[in-house]
């Protein structure tokens, strides 16, 4: 039968760097030091047929509050995903997030999901506090990872 569907498979999740405009270093911040490296889990350069792309990172512990993600925009619907390391009980985050949907703010304690529409101005993103690490990942409704902070500070 062969191996028509191998190309579909990310056997080795590149590192990101330079392509998450407006988030970290490319907003002129620097990259917290509680994040270990991004990856990317899907995206069109690693299958082409892709429409859509996904990273993740490992968030570790804090001892102060720190802040992540500047406001910004997306021409497509954004999936965030956090998920506790407790296996015993994976509701857990094990840290408390703050984040901002077009102003309102939202406070994260648990593992879970927030669904982005295209268009939506989202963040500051920070950590208040990060007890255990967890990981956090970004699905995109799109073949590749693009942000617009100008719509965001119009906004």
């Amino acid at each position: 039968m062969g191996n028509q569907y191998e190309r579909l498979f990310v056997r080795d999740m590149p590192v990101i760097v330079g392509e998450m405009d407006n988030e970290g270093e490319a907003a002129g911040l620097e990259q917290p030091k509680n994040l270990g490296d991004g990856f990317w889990l899907m995206h069109s350069k690693l299958v082409p047929e892709s429409q859509i792309n996904m990273t993740h990172i490992w968030v570790h512990e804090i001892s102060e509050p720190v802040h992540w993600v500047n406001p910004h925009t997306h021409d497509y619907d954004e999936i965030l995903i956090w998920t506790g390391s407790n296996p015993d009980d994976p509701r857990d985050l094990g840290a408390e997030i703050t984040m901002e949907i077009d102003g309102e703010k939202h406070t994260i304690t648990t593992s879970g999901s927030v669904y982005i529409p295209a268009g939506t101005v989202h963040c500051p993103l920070d950590f208040v506090r990060v007890d255990r690490p967890f990981r956090f990942s970004a699905l995109s409704l799109a073949p590749k990872y693009t942000s617009n902070k100008d719509a965001a500070q119009a906004a």
